[in-house]
């Protein structure tokens, strides 16, 4: 009974404990003039304008926030109020717990999937512990650029995997409709969600059953690509355009000049090269070249109209390289 509560406490001191510190760290430890989240009063304007207008969820969300902390300074958190005004605006702080709220999540998600179905190497709690660690630490460096939207549309891009992993190895339509569901919410998080599509068809495409005319690929996709494109181009559609515009700029040249991004470029290709290698199974290696293949419309945007210095656009491809080499695919392609 001993051990078992040890192995419960220890779970949840690496699972919850450590992330939020880490991330505790990261918003408060660490300056960065990339951003000026940290001096904003209100939810900066800019975020219901240009391209962020389309994160629809994200950005009531960071609005509830900024009221919640605003009264909460104020009323039951006043003897701390120097101590906070000190560190932070209320959207600050907002954003700061919001985005706590869906890091520790994604870790409890993390650590969930790493421990169903894994490899032989990966049944090792200390191996596990080590990867969930590394993960982390990918997530928690890649908010020098902090954002409103990044750590929700990574949980929701999370629960996708898992809800394609369920139905992989269920065969259950409960978890497709499911999937449907989120990629049709999620795209009201960030564009993030047509990696769930990418996902989705490297595990179930087959160029074997594609030649012998088998074709019940295609039928499976079709209605992922369509929870995806409604809201997306619904979005594009109905919005005021005077006060949006569809991207906030065209950065590709400045993505092969500039030192910044040609950096952020070269870790992000490292990181990727590495979780390759990490796939030790050919199954997962497979998985995860397929992967980057259907992905590459998601990396074609970050190429046209983002930026390679902020790595956390490619931390969804990073992290999914994690997870596909410690998942066994080996009874799937046997």
């Amino acid at each position: 009974m001993l051990k078992t509560f040890d192995e419960k406490l220890s779970g949840f001191l690496f699972v919850v404990i450590l992330p939020f510190l880490l991330f505790f760290m990261s918003y408060y430890g660490f300056e960065s003039s990339y951003t000026h989240f940290k001096t904003s009063e209100r939810p900066p304007d800019f975020l219901f304008s240009s391209v962020y207008s389309y994160r629809i969820i994200p950005n009531y969300l960071s609005i509830y926030m900024t009221d919640f902390m605003e009264y909460c300074i104020n009323n039951p958190l006043q003897s701390f109020k120097n101590l906070l005004v000190k560190n932070g605006t209320p959207f600050y702080h907002g954003l700061f717990l919001m985005n706590t709220v869906f890091f520790i999540l994604s870790s409890i998600i993390i650590n969930a999937i790493l421990k169903f179905r894994s490899v032989d190497f990966f049944s090792n709690i200390m191996v596990r512990r080590i990867v969930h660690l590394l993960m982390i630490f990918f997530i928690v460096m890649t908010q020098y650029t902090p954002s409103n939207c990044d750590t929700i549309a990574l949980f929701c891009y999370l629960v996708g995997v898992v809800l394609t992993l369920k139905y992989l190895h269920t065969s259950r339509n409960l978890f497709f409709y499911l999937l449907i569901i989120l990629i049709g919410v999620s795209t009201l998080v960030r564009e993030t969600a047509c990696l769930n599509i990418a996902f989705f068809a490297s595990i179930f495409f087959s160029l074997k059953e594609i030649k012998h005319k088998n074709f019940q690929f295609i039928w499976k996709v079709i209605p992922l690509l369509l929870s995806f494109l409604i809201p997306y181009l619904g979005l594009r559609i109905f919005l005021n355009h005077e006060e949006t515009s569809f991207m906030e700029g065209v950065y590709v040249v400045a993505n092969f000049t500039s030192p910044f991004n040609l950096a952020g470029l070269l870790f992000s290709a490292i990181a990727l090269y590495f979780m390759y290698k990490l796939c030790a199974a050919n199954e997962s290696r497979l998985v995860f070249k397929k992967y980057l293949f259907f992905s590459m419309p998601y990396i074609g945007m970050i190429t046209l109209v983002g930026l390679f210095w902020e790595v956390r656009l490619f931390l969804p491809l990073i992290l999914t390289g994690t997870l596909v080499a410690g998942h066994d695919f080996k009874k799937l392609y046997n």
